[in-house]
């Protein structure tokens, strides 16, 4: 356990630290699946779905992202809890801790959005009711994504090392949380909002309730990205990890991202959502391996508008 009197520091906290800040910016900005997308919100939604004369196509499609992002959501809930006890630095602690909360709260939102629209919806449209457990939700290479990075966290536990957690980081913050999560949550939007409808296909009606939950969930993920990042950099730049162990890494994975953005068409253009992982993909590259290169502070981060295509971070 931490000692009580502790020569190596004065306060318990540094308020200086980008962990800390990163903890204090997600305390702050703390929002709840049910109390800030009110019933009234997602009640309307389900009823604009139920009156939309929706093919069976794009209600295949709408359950397929709200599918692979619960899963996905759940999965990093369960899998994070190696990084936070590898880590010996109390800021960074803390902000995993809070980072592990912001995945429970996502996987809760979209067991509420599955429960309270999927469902009646597939009912009132005479559509089989499908559970977001389904294993035809999941194709090979996204239960591979997702077991590399499980086998990437566990292995922080055995053989913790500064390569072993680049490699780690750039499993969960870069390309899990950072290309595929956002580019998803990016397309999703797009389909159901009108934020980012350049890459929208079709008229499918706005949910008012989904977007405003992925809009949370993407601030979330910027600000676990830029810790990630912050990490990375840590490790490449200070500690003489070889950038190429991040390359490598990343071009591994891409692969299957790119398979999984491809499944999608009915709501998406497919090739212009696997163009956006790309550009996210290129850029994190840059940011990381370039020691002149500046990770975007932490609003920005977390601006919606500045995850669109023509975005810096």
């Amino acid at each position: 356990m931490t000692q009580v009197e502790d020569v190596t520091r004065q306060l318990r906290l540094d308020r200086d630290a980008k962990a800390q800040q990163f903890f204090e910016h997600a305390a702050y900005n703390h929002w709840d699946p049910y109390e800030d997308i009110p019933q009234e919100m997602v009640d309307a939604d389900r009823q604009t779905i139920i009156d939309y004369d929706i093919a069976e196509e794009e209600f295949e499609e709408l359950m397929l992202a709200l599918a692979l992002f619960g899963a996905g959501e759940e999965a990093v809930t369960e899998d994070l809890a190696p990084l936070m006890l590898a880590l010996d630095d109390v800021n960074k602690q803390m902000f995993v801790s809070s980072q592990i909360y912001d995945e429970a709260k996502h996987t809760q939102f979209f067991d509420r959005t599955w429960r309270e629209i999927i469902v009646p919806a597939a009912e009132a449209h005479g559509f089989d009711v499908t559970y977001p457990t389904d294993q035809r939700f999941f194709n090979e290479e996204y239960v591979e994504l997702f077991d590399r990075t499980e086998t990437a966290m566990e292995r922080l536990l055995t053989d913790d090392t500064p390569e072993n957690r680049v490699k780690a980081y750039c499993h969960y913050h870069l390309v899990v949380e950072s290309v595929l999560a956002q580019t998803g949550y990016y397309g999703l939007q797009s389909a159901l909002s009108d934020h980012g409808d350049d890459i929208a296909v079709g008229e499918f009606p706005n949910s008012e309730s989904v977007a405003t939950g992925i809009g949370y969930i993407r601030a979330d993920e910027g600000r676990h990205v830029g810790f990630g990042m912050h990490e990375i950099r840590q490790h490449v730049h200070e500690d003489g990890v070889d950038t190429q162990v991040v390359h490598d890494t990343l071009m591994d994975l891409m692969p299957l991202v790119a398979s999984t953005l491809s499944r999608f068409g009915a709501t998406v253009d497919p090739v212009a959502l696997v163009d956006y992982s790309r550009d996210k993909f290129t850029r994190r590259i840059e940011v990381l391996t370039n020691e002149a290169a500046e990770i975007p502070d932490i609003e920005t981060l977390v601006d919606l508008d500045a995850q669109g295509p023509a975005s810096a971070d």
